[in-house]
């Protein structure tokens, strides 16, 4: 395992004013003084998001307009007034109506590529793409899909605010491309494409559309008699009646739903994440149930990026105890952090740290733990 260094600069809470490396003054507060002195330490916290979320020409939060319309669609739960646009800047009151700019059935804001199988994907040490999982039904090779390509799809809109997003630059043109239509990915399947993921952004925030996209997927594998595996890479916020959609064609087509859980505790998603992980948790919970319907190849996988001084050792083991609850055999991935975009401040996730949140999440029962991505992890 090759670790790597970082700058240890001590930085100063605003509210407490301990110093520490694993204190980001970018986001002005400790964890402690988050979950101690909430309400002033969100102010700071908001304060700061609002400025960027300015420079994006973003709304500045989920609208909660007195006698506006509903959007539902995702855990933000979206009431929007007059020409009032939705937290994902998709949705719009325009006159009265609901307008969906993208992420309805019939066009999207995304881009596409082609990944030559096996991918670096966080499902990777179980799908079947990556594996021997599966095979024969839901892939086809006796092993690595070498040979095939993953159809990855970049939705440019996300229901969340992460402060460390690694894709941020997606904010900047969230308006700039030109929809397209879901029979636009389906042309792109190739006869060596044998799956399709959605990724963003977050495909929560267009939910109708990935699910539109992986019915029609459905049938030209129905149709063709090969195999499509649909994917999704989601933080889960999307509401759980459109998620039951969602589960069924991941389930049919030998598919994985990675779902990332930011924290345990609320507090840290909204002060990290600028959204609730209610419908996360829900959502884990429901997608959960189904997991010995095909023992196979899991079609739920949870992942945690360990955010140094944030997501600490007692929220791993929350979120674990959790799973475990749900079904023990739900594998758990835990992902270094690196810093970027707003918090980019903080160093990479610490050694020690990683092993002690793997070791608390195999103590609370879990049997498929892993730290994902350990080439990031720091000596100190």
């Amino acid at each position: 395992m090759a670790l790597v260094t970082a700058n240890l600069n001590k930085k100063k809470c605003s509210l407490c004013e301990k110093k520490s490396i694993e204190i980001s003054e970018k986001l002005g507060v400790c964890k402690e003084c988050l979950i101690d002195n909430t309400k002033e330490a969100m102010l700071i916290i908001t304060k700061k998001r609002l400025i960027y979320r300015k420079e994006f020409n973003l709304p500045l939060s989920p609208p909660k307009t007195k006698g506006g319309i509903n959007c539902g669609d995702c855990v933000n739960n979206c009431v929007l007034g007059e020409n009032e646009f939705g937290f994902c800047n998709l949705v719009k009151n325009e006159k009265g109506q609901l307008i969906r700019i993208a992420g309805d059935v019939s066009k999207g804001f995304f881009s596409f590529y082609y990944d030559p199988l096996p991918t670096n994907c966080v499902a990777a040490p179980f799908c079947a793409g990556c594996t021997s999982n599966g095979y024969p039904h839901y892939s086809y090779v006796n092993g690595p899909e070498i040979g095939y390509n993953n159809l990855a799809v970049f939705y440019q809109s996300c229901t969340f605010d992460c402060l460390y997003c690694q894709n941020y630059q997606y904010r900047k043109g969230v308006h700039l491309s030109k929809p397209s239509s879901p029979n636009t990915l389906i042309d792109a399947i190739k006869p060596k494409t044998s799956c399709i993921c959605f990724f963003g952004g977050d495909p929560a925030s267009q939910i109708r559309h990935s699910n539109k996209v992986g019915h029609l997927a459905l049938e030209k594998a129905f149709r063709e008699k090969r195999i499509i595996r649909v994917c999704w890479e989601t933080n889960g916020s999307a509401k759980p009646a459109l998620m039951e959609d969602t589960t069924g064609i991941a389930l049919f087509s030998g598919g994985t739903i990675k779902i990332d859980v930011k924290s345990y505790d609320d507090i840290l998603t909204k002060a990290l994440c600028g959204s609730s992980n209610k419908y996360t948790l829900q959502n884990l919970n429901e997608i959960g149930s189904y997991l010995d319907q095909r023992p196979e190849s899991p079609l739920l996988i949870a992942s945690t990026l360990l955010v140094p001084g944030y997501i600490d050792v007692d929220q791993v083991r929350k979120i674990a105890k959790f799973l475990v609850d749900i079904n023990p055999k739900i594998p758990y991935s835990l992902l270094a952090f690196y810093p970027t975009f707003v918090i980019d401040d903080l160093p990479t996730t610490s050694a020690t740290h990683a092993k002690e949140c793997l070791n608390a999440a195999k103590d609370e029962g879990l049997t498929n733990v892993w730290i994902g991505n350990s080439h990031l992890l720091r000596e100190t």
